[in-house]
């Protein structure tokens, strides 16, 4: 059984440690490698590599780095395939979409080759007399980035390239669970021409995420996971005086009004629901059926999620693959349980699901749970799997009374042909990302990601110009250059323009 080994200062090590954790595949159940789990050590030996490596890559000028950039986004470019196929075997999400994930990072990584316009600082002549002012931004160091198992080629993307090209450095420690896709992305990043030891990958568990929380040479730590652990790497992160962007769970609810056209919003409801297994922290898991749309809503979606084709990751007639592990499909029907025993109708059921040909799979088929109430387990719970609950809602505002009171906010979603209430929504609901008939408004990547409350810990959004901000710090200058030493006086007062 092969071991995935860490990548520091441009090579694969094992490390020193010799605990080792499980890679499964989860259309067949069956282990097929196993990841080295770092120790303190390993991580000290990475960031030690990734600050000697920032010594002269935070000097290296924006040409050589935008240069490399653009090397890499042609590599990542021709490799799209070979990526998919990594995230599919290790995550379980069909090749399409594990395709679509490397597509969204490639436009952070497109975005980032623009770093020397993002960059540009200000200038003020003459300021005062013979005073000239101007500023610019400067890399922070090591900065690490912890990412989650959901998009183990996208998350990271959108963190790495912007501040690898800003001139910092960076240790990556991704999922355990689907670590095959950072290390093949490191190898791209050295055939790209960058210098050894700017990117490290380092595998492991919480050992390895709090040695990098502790970690001196650790300017600024990025995050995406859940609430808990975002609640985690803030405080520990700040308590140890580090710069933190922790991007947390989410609840993200759909509004359908009855002017919407249903057909369209079932279609988007379901693919938003069930796309990736319902793994994503952009995933619709609660639809809101406003007024009388409610019954004829919950027909098509019924209809639309029982179409849904479920098999293995690999096989191009599937539409949906299994969730992440055993644990994952236990909890999510154990979920669904609970909804149905508290009064929800489950009216799709995908508890028990058997895929011929993958019966060791961790599968779990589309849920639909109608009636559901917000004091119910299976509504307040982030499910995290392929279940879509519907809430009932006599009027828009009660619509976004029932979002706003939830205490998550990273994306939401209005179904409707009109302009007044969209407007209404979109002003009134208190989540960071908002979609008007568009069900993951995920935004591009010259805008900035990220969720508002329990969503987010920390002041910036990840990627876009808020990440080009969260990665760098501004220094100002004041200079002037008299022609000779006593053509201006000095004063003990506090310096004023003259």
């Amino acid at each position: 059984m092969a071991t995935i080994e860490h990548w520091i200062g441009g090579e694969f090590t094992p490390g020193r440690s010799q605990r080792r954790g499980p890679v499964f595949n989860p259309a067949t159940g069956r282990e097929q490698h196993e990841v080295v789990l770092a120790t303190e050590a390993d991580v000290d030996t990475a960031v030690t590599a990734a600050r000697i490596a920032f010594e002269s890559w935070s000097q290296a000028s924006l040409s050589k780095r935008t240069k490399i950039m653009f090397n890499f986004r042609e590599l990542v470019n021709a490799r799209v395939k070979e990526i998919a196929e990594l995230v599919s075997d290790e995550h379980g999400k069909v090749l399409s979409d594990a395709a679509g994930e490397v597509q969204r990072g490639l436009e952070v990584i497109e975005f980032a080759c623009g770093i020397p316009q993002l960059l540009k600082g200000e200038y003020s002549d003459q300021a005062s007399t013979g005073v000239d002012m101007f500023s610019f931004r400067e890399p922070l160091g090591v900065c690490a980035g912890i990412t989650p198992f959901n998009f183990p080629a996208m998350v990271p993307m959108w963190m790495y390239p912007v501040a690898i090209a800003c001139g910092n450095t960076f240790v990556l420690k991704p999922s355990e669970r689907d670590p095959s896709a950072s290390n093949y992305i490191a190898g791209l990043f050295q055939e790209a021409g960058l210098p050894d030891g700017v990117f490290n990958v380092v595998h492991g568990d919480k050992t390895a995420v709090d040695a990098l929380l502790r970690h001196p040479d650790v300017a600024a730590v990025s995050f995406v996971g859940s609430t808990p652990i975002a609640r985690y790497i803030f405080e520990q992160g700040n308590a140890h005086g580090k710069r933190v962007q922790a991007l947390g769970g989410a609840k993200n609810h759909a509004i359908i009004l009855p002017d919407a056209d249903l057909e369209y919003a079932a279609d988007h409801l379901t693919a938003a629901a069930f796309g990736s297994a319902g793994e994503r922290c952009m995933a619709i898991s609660a639809a809101v059926a406003v007024g009388g749309a409610g019954d004829a809503l919950v027909d098509l979606v019924n209809r639309k999620a029982g179409d849904v084709v479920v098999g293995g990751g690999r096989d191009p007639r599937s539409e949906m693959g299994p969730v992440v592990t055993a644990a994952a499909k236990q909890r999510i029907e154990s979920l669904i349980d609970s909804g149905e025993a508290s009064g929800a109708k489950v009216t799709v059921d995908g508890r028990g699901l058997r895929v011929p040909g993958y019966e060791d799979g961790f599968f779990v088929g589309p849920t639909v749970l109608d009636q559901v109430d917000p004091s119910m387990e299976v509504y307040r719970e982030e499910i995290f799997g392929p279940v879509l609950s519907v809430v009932r809602a006599d009027t828009v505002d009660a619509a976004i009374e029932l979002i706003n009171s939830n205490p998550y906010g990273n994306g939401t979603a209005i179904f409707t042909s009109s302009g007044e209430a969209a407007r209404r929504f979109q002003r009134g609901v208190k989540v960071g990302m908002i979609g008007i008939n568009v069900p993951i408004p995920v935004p591009m990547a010259y805008y900035s990601f990220g969720g508002w409350k329990d969503s987010l810990f920390g002041d910036k959004h990840v990627h876009g110009p808020e990440g080009v901000s969260f990665y760098t710090r501004a220094k100002v200058v004041t200079a002037r250059w008299p022609h000779v030493s006593h053509a201006y006086d000095a004063s003990l007062h506090f310096p004023t323009a003259s």
